[in-house]
Formats: structure tokens, C-alpha cells, sequence
């Protein structure tokens, strides 16, 4: 895999610092991403504390982009300063893609720690970014929701998995499958903020009924209440009549959960998920890298509302 490199530019704006000053701290043609993370340290530079937060990518609904989302949306909080832990919670393992690896080349999944009990730190991975880490997936997960049938205390599996790491990360992002099982119910149970992606249609309406139907049904049968509901409108294109009719009646029905910011179509966002990269690696510069930023912002606004101070999270060692 190509080392990961950025121009003194990029690494000046990742850092939120101006050229001169990146300079007299280091100064280098290309910089890895290990020494941006230093140049963190050395020049206190670490974003505002908003975590620990657990966040789930879900919709009932297939293809919505979910995974090239929730993917990107990891990546750039890492980039940003953060500890992050994605968790691949689908069995195909598209995630894991995403992020430039093959679910069949790691013999340990999130199956082995809910099922088999192997603590979860067995099985996290380290990705390109120091401070980035992730579960894995391959086709083994499809064998969860069976396994845990049988089990006591079933709903709450993944919520004690991660009680031995979770104050390592900043956020702990769960990227889900589109459909409702025991693990999905184990990640609403687990997660603080559901993120939902949706496309500007009203086929939409459907799934986000459902969805909304399950929360609910959590909180009224488990108690648990989560803390944000987040909808987000993808591969929005503003050229199709339909699809401004369908985001004005989600403006209308769901005003409190619906994002500002919409993720525009961008050809460089499906050709990005197609190379197994996040668009901010594939090409930062594009409209939908973009987009995700702002979107990031606002979630980070919402969430941070009376959160002070900066929390400093060093990657684990190998």
C-alpha cells in the first residue's frame, strides 16, 4: 500500500496553522501522516472535546451511500485530530474497503468477540492514520445475528465489548448493514447519535419510518434514549425536480433531525469507494469532500454544545 503523504499546504491546513509556522516546527517537502500527528503533540493543536461519542451510520433502506459516508466521515475526524474506532458491522465488509483492506485477510471479526468472547482489542486494526483504528469485517459476520439468539443479556453485547477501549477514542464510529437484526440492535443499543443517510426520494419516507418506529420501541421496551438523531440527505442533485420536492418534504416532516447540509452527487465520491480510499484521501478537493467537512461541522456543533477543554488521545502501541 502507498505510504500516505501530504504537501506542506495540506498538512499547514489539517494543523489550522499558517505555512511560517508549520516551517519553524518542521520543515519537510511531504509530510506522513505520523508527522502530522507529532506536529499535533509538539504545537498542542488537538481539536475542541466533543467524546467520547458512539455514532451509528444506519438506514433500513439499501443504497444510500451509508459506507462511502460513514467511511469518509471517520476519516476525516481522525485527520482532523481525533481518535477514531470504525467498526464494520456489515458482513460484506464494505467499510473495510473503504479504507483500502480486505475483510478476508484479518482472521479475527466482531463475530469472535460477541460470540467467542475474545476481548475486542484482539481484533482492532490500524489503519493509515495513526490515530485511526478499526474492527474489520468479512463474511463470517453473517453467522451474528444467529449466534446471539440464544444468548443472555443478547441486546447489550456490543455495549460491554467496548467498555475496555471506549475511552481511548474520541469516537467510536459504526458503519451497519441496511436491514434490522440482533447485531444492528446491538449497535442502536450501544450508540449515542444515529446518523441516518438518506437519497432524495420518497421511497425514503419508508425506511425512515421504520426507523424512527424501532427508536421508539427502544426506548419505550429498553430505555435507552439516544442523545441525536441526525438525517442526512446524499447524493443530492438539485437539477432533478423530484429530488427538491422529496428534501422539502423531509424539511417538513423531520425538521429537528434533518441536517442543513446536503451530500451533493460527486462522481469522484463513487470512484473514491470504488479504490477502496475515503474522498479526503482520493481527492480532497472535490465538492462531496467538501460537503462531508461541512457536514462534520454541524454534527460536531450540535454535540459539543457546553463541552469544553481538549482531549489528548494517543494511538495504542503495536
Amino acid at each position: 500500500m502507498e505510504a500516505l503523504s501530504y504537501t506542506p499546504k495540506e498538512t499547514a491546513e489539517l494543523l489550522g496553522i499558517g505555512p511560517k509556522a508549520l516551517v519553524g516546527a518542521l520543515k519537510k517537502d511531504t509530510y506522513s501522516a505520523e508527522d502530522v500527528w507529532d506536529l499535533r503533540a509538539k504545537l498542542n493543536l488537538y481539536p475542541p472535546q466533543v467524546g467520547p461519542r458512539k455514532q451509528l451510520f444506519l438506514n433500513f433502506k439499501g443504497g444510500t451511500g451509508k459506507t462511502s459516508l460513514s467511511t469518509s466521515y471517520a476519516w476525516r475526524l481522525a485527520e482532523m485530530g481525533y481518535g477514531v474506532l470504525l467498526v464494520d458491522l456489515d458482513s460484506q465488509g464494505h467499510a473495510t474497503k473503504c479504507l483500502g483492506y480486505e475483510g478476508e485477510d484479518f482472521p479475527k471479526t466482531l463475530l469472535d468477540v460477541l460470540v467467542k468472547k475474545a476481548p475486542i482489542t484482539q481484533v482492532i486494526q490500524k489503519s493509515r492514520l495513526p490515530n485511526l483504528e478499526f474492527v474489520p469485517s468479512n463474511l463470517s459476520m453473517s453467522t451474528v445475528d444467529l449466534a446471539l439468539m440464544p444468548m443472555a443479556g443478547r441486546e447489550f453485547k456490543l455495549r460491554n465489548a467496548l467498555k475496555d477501549v471506549e475511552a481511548h477514542y474520541d469516537f467510536i464510529i459504526f458503519d451497519a448493514p441496511p436491514s434490522f437484526g440482533l447485531l444492528n440492535l446491538n449497535a442502536l443499543m450501544a450508540a449515542q447519535d444515529l446518523v441516518v443517510p438518506v437519497l432524495a426520494d420518497f421511497l425514503s419516507f419508508h425506511g425512515l419510518k421504520l426507523l424512527f418506529e424501532t427508536v421508539q420501541s427502544l426506548e419505550e421496551d429498553l430505555g435507552h434514549v439516544l442523545d441525536h438523531v441526525f438525517i442526512v440527505v446524499n447524493a443530492f442533485n438539485a437539477t432533478f425536480k423530484l429530488a427538491k420536492e422529496a428534501l422539502e418534504a423531509l424539511k417538513q416532516h423531520y425538521p429537528e433531525f434533518l441536517l442543513p447540509q446536503v451530500i451533493r452527487q460527486c462522481t469522484r465520491f463513487a470512484q473514491a469507494s470504488s479504490e477502496g480510499q475515503p474522498i479526503f484521501l482520493f481527492d480532497r478537493d472535490s465538492k462531496g469532500a467538501q460537503d462531508v467537512q461541512v457536514l462534520i461541522e454541524q454534527v460536531l456543533s450540535r454535540i459539543g454544545e457546553g463541552k469544553q477543554g481538549v482531549r489528548k488521545v494517543e494511538p495504542k502501541s503495536a
